[in-house]
This record gives structure tokens, sequence and C-alpha cells, in this order.
């Protein structure tokens, strides 16, 4: 006998949504997870927009949805990656106030809300010190006279460009690897080095440079 479960998955921007294979990919690491633990989808809700903030969910009505589904058939909801709730502790934290389960396909069937709290916890706070290194290292080169300018800029978007057309041109490769129930980073990297996908800069790929070809099609 399986038990219900509502299925939970979101892209931040329009632009993602439409690339389709963000959405796809979750769908897929949900349904994969669903088939092997003995669970059966009785609902499947989808959000296109950001919803930042500690009252994000008074701006994501698909999350709200699901949410009351849930309650309704006194079901889980699971999601591909706890990123796909939220990326802020106090927003998951008010989230476990509704009383209703959340599941995070990446970690498995067994993490307690409290483990939850402890993963965005330090997820959040991983992010913060990314930007304060970033933030120490501009500084740093203006104190040297590195002039971070116009120049800089054009580069930059340039570069952006250039890397947001590679992974168009390998997006459908991706697609296939997720379709093939390959839908974590590592198993990704795995099979793209398995093939021989070079990356951008033709090197071998990293859990990093699939988390980030990942995020410029729309997975985060």
């Amino acid at each position: 006998m399986t038990t219900p479960a509502i299925m939970y998955a979101r892209v931040s921007t329009g632009r993602q949504a439409a690339s389709g294979l963000g959405l796809e990919a979750q769908k897929s690491a949900i349904e994969a997870f669903a088939a092997q633990h003995g669970y059966t989808l009785a609902g499947e809700y989808v959000e296109t927009h950001t919803g930042k903030g500690h009252d994000a969910i008074a701006r994501r009505p698909k999350l709200a949805a699901a949410l009351a589904h849930a309650k309704k058939a006194k079901a889980p909801v699971i999601v591909s990656k706890l990123c796909r709730l939220g990326r802020d502790v106090h927003f998951i934290s008010g989230l476990m106030v509704n009383r209703v389960p959340f599941i995070v396909a990446e970690l498995g069937p067994d993490v307690d809300p409290f483990m939850l709290h402890i993963y965005a916890a330090v997820a959040q706070q991983e992010r913060g010190v990314i930007a304060k290194r970033t933030s120490d290292a501009l500084r740093a080169a203006k104190r040297r006279g590195v002039k971070l300018g116009k120049t800089g800029k054009v580069r930059a978007r340039e570069n952006k460009a250039a890397a947001d057309a590679y992974a168009k041109g390998i997006a459908a490769t991706v697609r296939e690897i997720c379709e093939a129930g390959h839908t974590t980073t590592r198993a990704i990297r795995d099979e793209l080095n398995r093939r021989k996908v070079p990356t951008a800069r033709g090197g071998e790929w990293h859990a990093m440079t699939v988390a980030r070809l990942l995020s410029r099609l729309g997975e985060r």
C-alpha cells in the first residue's frame, strides 16, 4: 500500500520556467523518490515566483495551495532540494509551524524537521560567508588600484553570455541525463564525464560546475 504525497516544484524566474529543464529535473527527482519509497503523488504544484523574504509564503500561492492540499490529505509535501522551499532559515522555520511534514528528496526520507533547520542554517551561513569574501576581495582590489569599472562589467557580461550559450548548447544532454534518473549534481557530474562532455573551458566536470550549469538552465 502506498502513501499519498504532494509534489511541490519551484523556479525563480519566468526565464527559468520557460526553459523547462529546471522543472523537469525537479519533477523527475520527486517522481523517482516517490516510486522508490512507496509514495503516490496525489497533487502537483509548480511555482514560478521568487518569493524572497520572511513573508514569502504570502507571495507563493502554489506553495500555500500545496500546504492546504497536504493538510486535507494528511500527506507530506515532497520537494527535490531544500532550496526549492526557500533559502532563509526563518522562512523554513515558519513553514514548520503549519505542521505539514516536508520531505527533501535529495536528503532522503528520514530527515526530521530539526535537521531541516540545521541544513537551512548551514546553507544560509555559507551564502553569507561567500558574499562577505566577495565584498572583501573587491575592497582589497580597489585599495591596490585595480579598476573595477566599465571594462570589468563588459567582460563579465561577455563571459556570462558565453557561459549561457554553452549551457544552452548542452541542455538537451543534461535533460536526457536527468530523465534517466541522474538528478543529483554528483550523478550528473559523473555522467557528463563518462560521456566525455567537456566544460565550457574544456575541462572535467565537478559538482560545483554542475551546480552552476543547472543554475543557468533554471534548476536553481
